[in-house]
Parts: C-alpha cells; sequence; structure tokens
C-alpha cells in the first residue's frame, strides 16, 4: 500500500467516517435498549472485519437505525439482552447461508430511480434530524430516523420543540462548523498543502473543543451543557477489554422467539444491505461493480461475530457510505482504519471524545447529508421523465414519512406500475393507411395484454382489412387466442376481411 496515498485520500476519509460514526453507534444503542458499548462494539466489526471481508471498496458497515425498533422489541420479547445476542449470531449464520445460495441477485432488482430517491430521502431526513442537535436540543437520539418518534413528537413538531431550547454557544458552533467545512474543500484553500492534509472533520472538532474551553473563560452565556457533549459508557481500563464485552446465553436455545428474531433480523438486515450496496456502487467514482452474494457472507460473519462479543447487528449503512465517499475514499482501507481509530480511541482516549459538542457533528451531518440531497439531482430527475421522477419522488416522500424499507417499497411499487404501463403500450402496435389496418404484437402477450389489443380492435371499422401480426411474439396465452377467434369471427358480420400472419389460434 501507498503509505501517501492513503494518508492523503483513505486516512481522511476514516476520520470523517470515524466522527459520523461514533455519535450513531452509541445512539442507536440508545434507541435499541442494548448497552452504549454495544454500538461501539457494532461499529468497530462493522468497520474492521466486514471491511475486510466485503468486496466493496466504499460501502462501511455498522449498527443500522433501520433495525432499533426490532433490537428493542426482541431485547424486551426474550427477556435479556444475553438471549438476544444469540438470535444476532444465528442471524449471521442464516445471512452466510444466504450467500452461498446467491440470494444476493435480489439487489439487482431495485430501480435506480428508487435507490436515488433513497438516497435524496436520507439526506433530508439527516439534515430535520440534526438541525435540534446544531442548535444544543439533544432529547432525541442520534440516528433517528423515523419519523414519528418515541417521545410522541415527529420530526418536524422536534424542529419547533428545539427553538425553545436554543444554545447560543451550540449554534455558533454548528454554524462555523458548516461554514468551515464547506470552504475547506475549494480551491481557494486546497492550493495549501496544510488543508489537504488536514482532514476537515477534525478540524472542526477540534473547533467545537477549543471554543467551547474558551467560552468557559469569559463567555459564559455560550458555555455547552454537558448534556451537549458526546457520551461514552463507563468502564474501567484496569481489569482490560473483556470487562466490556457480554456474550450470549443459549440455555434458551429451545425459545422458538429466538429463531423468529434471527430470520427477522437475517432478511431485514440483508435487505438494508442490498439497498445500501446498490447505491454505493451508483456513487463510487470508480465505477466499482460490488459482489453482492460475498457481501451478505461478509455481513454475516460480521454478525456471528457480533453476536458472540455483545454487538449490535449490523448492516452497510448509507450514512456512513456516503460520508466514506465524499470524503474521497479510494479502497477498503478507509472502512477498516475507521474501525481501527473507534477501537483505540474509545478505549485510550474516552476522556477526550466526552469534550466534543454534538453541535459540531451536527454540522458534519449536514454537510453530508447536503450532498446526498441536492437540488441538481431533483431536476436531472424531472427532465428523465414522469417514469423515472415520479418513483423518484414517491420513494422520497415514503421515507421520510415512514421508514427506509417501506418507503422503497412503495417506490418500487410505482416504479412497476410504469414498467406495466409501458409494455402494454408498447406490446401491441396499431398502424392505419386508408382501407388497410395492421396490429402487430412487438413481444409476448398474456391476458395484461387484453386491454390494449381490445383497444385496437375497436378501432377497425366495418368494410376494410386488417393484418394481425404475431411474428415478433414467441409467446401468446390462451385469453389472447379467444379474443383474436371472436374477433375473427364478428368481423365477417362486420365485412372486415382479417388476415393472421403467424398467428396459431388452435
Amino acid at each position: 500500500m501507498n503509505f501517501r496515498n492513503f494518508w492523503s485520500t483513505d486516512f481522511r476519509s476514516s476520520v470523517v467516517v470515524f466522527l459520523v460514526a461514533l455519535p450513531l453507534c452509541l445512539g442507536i444503542a440508545l434507541a435499541s435498549g442494548a448497552p452504549l458499548f454495544s454500538g461501539l462494539l457494532a461499529g468497530i466489526i462493522g468497520g474492521i472485519v466486514v471491511g475486510a471481508l466485503s468486496g466493496s471498496s466504499v460501502s462501511v458497515s455498522g449498527p443500522a437505525a433501520g433495525l432499533s425498533t426490532i433490537v428493542a422489541a426482541s431485547i424486551i420479547d426474550l427477556g435479556s439482552f444475553e438471549i438476544f445476542l444469540f438470535s444476532v449470531a444465528l442471524a449471521g449464520i442464516i445471512q452466510v447461508i444466504l450467500g452461498f445460495a446467491k440470494a444476493g441477485a435480489i439487489g439487482h432488482f431495485f430501480p435506480i430511480s428508487v435507490i436515488k430517491g433513497m438516497l435524496s430521502a436520507i439526506g433530508i431526513i439527516l439534515i430535520l434530524k440534526q438541525i435540534p442537535h446544531a442548535v444544543g436540543y439533544d432529547v432525541d437520539f442520534e440516528g433517528d430516523e423515523s419519523f414519528f418518534q418515541s417521545d410522541g413528537r415527529n420530526t418536524f413538531s422536534e424542529i419547533l420543540a428545539s427553538w425553545d431550547f436554543l444554545s447560543p454557544g451550540a449554534v455558533v458552533i454548528s454554524l462555523l462548523s458548516i461554514f468551515i467545512l464547506i470552504q475547506w474543500d475549494s480551491n481557494r484553500f486546497q492550493r495549501f498543502k496544510f488543508f489537504r492534509l488536514m482532514p476537515s472533520a477534525l478540524a472542526v472538532v477540534f473547533l467545537g473543543i477549543l471554543l467551547n474551553s474558551l467560552f468557559t473563560y469569559g463567555f459564559p452565556y455560550f458555555v455547552i451543557d454537558e448534556k451537549h457533549l458526546v457520551s461514552l459508557p463507563v468502564f474501567s481500563q484496569s481489569v482490560g477489554i473483556s470487562s466490556l464485552l457480554t456474550f450470549p446465553d443459549f440455555s434458551e436455545w429451545q425459545n422458538p422467539k429466538i429463531y423468529i428474531g434471527a430470520i427477522t433480523i437475517a432478511i431485514v438486515a440483508s435487505l438494508e444491505t442490498l439497498l445500501s450496496i446498490e447505491a454505493c456502487d451508483r456513487m463510487d467514482k470508480s465505477h466499482g461493480i460490488t459482489p453482492l452474494n460475498r457481501e451478505l457472507k461478509a455481513q454475516g460473519i460480521g454478525n456471528f461475530l457480533s453476536g458472540m462479543i455483545g454487538g449490535l447487528p449490523v448492516t452497510s449503512v448509507i450514512v456512513r457510505s456516503s460520508a466514506n465517499i465524499n470524503a474521497g475514499s479510494r479502497s477498503r482501507a478507509s472502512a477498516i482504519s475507521h474501525g481501527v481509530i473507534l477501537l483505540l480511541v474509545v478505549l485510550l482516549f474516552p476522556s477526550l471524545l466526552a469534550l466534543i459538542p454534538l453541535s459540531s457533528l451536527a454540522g458534519l451531518l449536514i454537510v453530508v447529508s447536503i450532498k446526498l440531497a441536492k437540488p441538481s439531482l431533483f431536476k436531472e430527475m424531472y427532465q428523465k421523465g414522469m417514469a423515472q421522477f415520479l418513483p423518484f419522488m414517491v420513494t422520497i416522500i415514503a421515507v421520510v414519512f415512514t421508514d427506509l424499507l417501506q418507503g422503497v417499497f412503495m417506490g418500487i411499487v410505482v416504479a412497476l406500475l410504469f414498467i406495466l404501463k409501458t409494455n402494454f403500450q408498447k406490446a401491441v402496435i396499431f398502424v392505419s393507411s386508408e382501407e388497410n389496418y395492421l396490429i402487430r404484437f412487438t413481444k409476448d402477450v398474456s391476458f395484461l395484454h387484453k386491454n390494449a389489443l381490445s383497444e385496437a380492435f375497436e378501432k377497425v371499422p366495418p368494410d376494410s382489412r386488417l393484418l394481425l401480426d404475431g411474428s415478433k411474439a414467441q409467446f401468446m396465452d390462451q385469453d389472447i387466442k379467444e379474443m383474436v377467434v371472436d374477433f375473427t369471427e364478428n368481423a365477417k358480420a362486420r365485412n372486415i376481411e382479417v388476415e393472421l400472419k403467424n398467428i396459431n389460434i388452435h
């Protein structure tokens, strides 16, 4: 590996991903009702283990917000976190089996318009969700992507409520962070070596720590409350890392709920991973194509290990992956390095992390999100026509107001409706010239095309000649054949001369 290239590209990306992942790992663990360290463990395993085994050069894995509801319900239903870990380990084995069964092919059936809609929706959600954190209001956990929240509020009412609890220091830090992050990568600053080598995300974090320290000396009104700083789980470094691990309880192996939970986690985690990988491949500037079956195996091994040592389930996560891509990642070294950084910093420098204002990280996430939901993408999709734009918009609206999987499903339904409509329109062609008429099947026809054929038949007037051409249809189901027979018999009474070409009605 070229160390100079690693430092200028993948290391910088790994720092950005680390700073994005840290609050999300903690927030998702909190929302799941699991120990905080379980979220960090999942992030570490997702980075180091899955990052090393994955075939994607840009995807980053870790705990996913989309699984937090399932995790929380499973822990309560099973009665303990240790029993739940058994389900996670089993889910990993199921994913490995799915990989060998070549189930990754499902990922190729997601329409591009839906994938782009999902990316834009995630960007919009992150911007909306980070506004309260940017102004110092942190009652909602980091990483929450659901519209309706557990506290009874929704995404918009949470923003309105946050304005009653503004922290001047947090507002200053978040606005400065956004400004610096945008300017740092401009040509004006990138011509200087310092700005090319120093990760901008790291710079804004140090700035946030420095400003908050300065506030304590002369601007008490701007001092950020301790609740608005990164909160890490407390542990004793003297007893070693083993004290942080939780192991699964296998004594309840006869409980069917364990296996139901494992299947649920495996299916949802696999779908989220395949969606994320498809999106990553679309954004990857090197235009790499990830082997999806290999990805399922990598995720399965990651989930098995995570379950065995006390971590949350992992998936490929679009937020971290997009941050990785936008920061200039070129290889898997970035994802692996972010996991190593997460491990080392959490174990060796927890007191330093506890000084980071959440508003600094909110500014970072907002800038990452703006790149996901850029206005030019909306214009581009609109110019491609309604068949692309409508599924794109439906996916965005549905993801924002429901969740990722429901929103993507709705987008796919709309995309399929357009495909069916196009199929109906182009399968049956009607052409006329004076008293001569032609109906041609351009592809295989089935009962789904009965309406299009009926409309074509209605256009043929009495006292005319009709050529019905089935040369390009290799298959014609019985419904269509019966329609042709009925029309041919009725045509005699209307003095229509019908000629059949390559159509066997027997």
